[in-house]
């Protein structure tokens, strides 16, 4: 067992790497050109090498066709397609290339290999996102640990930094492509998620296409003569690099002069923060709404008061984040780590994961028994202590800290809710179909549910059709147009003859990182139906070992 686990932010726009040192302090590890953060950018220079980065980002101003970025907010879009040299890549393989970037330098960096990661994604993810997600770290060659939702992590990484601190805080991640909004609950012993919400396709690009649409509409009432410079690949690569500097600048200036090049023809534009802000307020007012709701969510269930809002994601930076904030809720907000805190929270996340496993290894050991069997937030703390020093003594560099803290980063328990809802398309008396939730939005995870009430429709049925659905807006609703197809297989081999009405047992079971399992019965045959789900747009573990065989023969760099 892997005794250190790195954190991997796998940004819309930038990732990181971060690893917890001996003292558990976690540490960000800067890639090849010294920076902190890499661009989550591919350019395929040809078919056997690939670069990602800064260098990446360069290339899209001369050879856009050949570079692909944003790709997160495409994951588990089974119809999205990267064409290049002949061939399709999906976002989980362009995501594993941002992985081995990140994690070959780290590795070069440290002089050890990495192997056993926790990936974060957008809390408001879905299960085929999560699953793409973890399918893009096997492309990568890594042990994905486990799947974290970015905003309990950096929670993870504030409640842990400031340990002894009970608060319950709103974490606002305005990311480069995704919006997470959640409540957490930090106490002594435990970091609890008490709802979520967002909007994995809102983000800082949006903030950049408008100041893209600033700059081209200005050239254009200008220039008319001249055309549009975003039909222009060359010039649209430009203005996009530009907008994302200008929205970085006018977070410290007033006002941002732009060149704007097309044509052959110079012009001119300024574009002020007042304007800025003007031209992007309904974007910034839907993550207020979004805000609204889940603080509605979380008074009922009893947290009517929120201590602090911590904004993390690096378009939290924009001044009118705060200032919005501020006026509409009347709550302090902090930038924290903005940039870092979710790739640190992860790897407090590795931490805990392996120092659990070691703790209650050693528990079991001692008393004969299984570890799967240990509890630790039964184990009383004395106990817990005392193994957690021998742990120390012999878990290696990475584990070598004081009993106390390696017991408190073992039991601190860490608890996420599903973010949607989740349930199965049925039929009603009227043929129409109709989503019937079995878990809903904001479950405490893990979470099973066995739902008995379902039938056959017609006599001697052999198989039924099972569709699972999620729930595709704010609020879960029993209209099928409302959900999403996530999933639909069959059950098989059903026993006979039944009659119309015969009783099938459907059980759901949500996992700690929100990725669902399914399950079907026929309660009288005493058995577990065969059941084989097919869940589209997301690559099977045979898919994704013929892929990585592919993907390993281009070089990263």
């Amino acid at each position: 067992m892997a005794t250190r686990v790195y954190g991997i932010d796998l940004g819309t726009t930038y990732s990181c790497i971060s690893y917890c040192d001996e003292s558990g302090r976690p540490v960000v590890v800067p890639n090849a050109e010294g920076e902190l953060t890499t661009p989550s950018v591919v350019f395929f220079e040809n078919p056997s090498n690939v670069v990602v980065g800064v260098q990446a980002k360069n290339a899209s101003k001369v050879e856009p066709e050949r570079v692909a970025a944003f790709v997160k907010r495409s994951m588990g879009d089974g119809s999205y397609r990267f064409n290049v040299d002949g061939r399709e890549h999906t976002p989980e393989e362009i995501s594993s290339l941002v992985l081995r970037k990140v994690v070959g330098d780290a590795a070069q960096a440290l002089g050890e290999p990495i192997t056993d990661v926790v990936i974060t994604c957008p809390a408001y993810f879905g299960n085929n996102e999560r699953e793409a997600t973890r399918n893009a770290g096997k492309l990568a060659g890594l042990n994905v640990r486990h799947i974290l939702n970015e905003p309990t992590a950096a929670a993870i990484c504030y409640g842990l930094i400031n340990a002894g601190v009970e608060k319950t805080v709103l974490v606002y991640d305005l990311g480069g492509g995704t919006f997470d909004i959640t409540v957490i609950a930090i106490k002594e012993k435990s970091i609890e998620v008490v709802c979520t919400g967002g909007n994995f396709r809102l983000g800082g690009k949006d903030w950049d296409d408008r100041i893209i649409d600033y700059f081209a509409q200005a050239f254009v009432e200008r220039h008319p003569d001249i055309g549009d410079p975003r039909d222009d690949p060359y010039a649209f690569q430009e203005l996009v690099t530009a907008a994302e500097a200008c929205k970085k600048g006018l977070s410290t200036k007033d006002r941002w002069p732009q060149m704007v090049v097309h044509g052959g023809v110079r012009e001119r534009v300024e574009l002020t923060r007042e304007k800025f802000e003007e031209i992007t307020a309904d974007l910034l007012e839907q993550t207020v709404e979004l805000t609204r709701n889940v603080l509605e969510q979380a008074k009922e269930r009893g947290y009517s008061r929120i201590d602090q809002v911590l904004l993390v994601g690096g378009s939290s930076k924009m001044p009118a984040v705060a200032k919005r904030l501020g006026e509409v809720f009347g709550i302090e907000s902090q930038l924290f780590e903005p940039d870092l805190a979710v790739a640190k929270g992860a790897a407090l996340m590795g931490v805990r994961l392996v120092a659990g496993e070691l703790l209650r290894e050693a528990i079991a050991a001692d008393r004969g028994g299984q570890a799967a069997d240990v509890d630790l937030e039964q184990v009383d703390r004395k106990t817990l202590e005392d193994v957690a020093r021998k742990v120390a003594a012999d878990g290696g560099r990475v584990l070598r800290l004081p009993g106390k803290e390696l017991a408190d980063y073992a039991s601190t328990r860490v608890r996420n809710v599903s973010s949607k809802a989740f349930g199965v398309a049925i039929v009603d008396d009227r043929d129409n179909d109709k989503v019937a939730h079995l878990i809903g939005a904001n479950t405490p995870l893990p979470a099973e549910h066995l739902e008995t009430g379902f039938g056959t429709r017609v006599a001697n049925q052999v198989t039924v059709r099972l569709r699972v659905m999620e729930q595709a807006g704010e609020v879960a609703s029993s209209v099928f147009e409302d959900n999403r197809l996530i999933g639909d297989g069959e059950l098989t081999g059903l026993p006979q003859p039944l009659p119309a009405g015969a009783p099938i047992h459907v059980k759901f079971r949500l996992r700690e990182d929100g990725t669902l399992e399914v399950m079907g019965f026929e309660p009288n045959s005493k058995r577990e139906v065969t059941f084989q789900i097919k869940v589209d747009g997301i690559l099977s573990d045979e898919e994704v070992a013929e892929r990585r065989s592919d993907l390993m023969q281009i070089q990263v760099s």
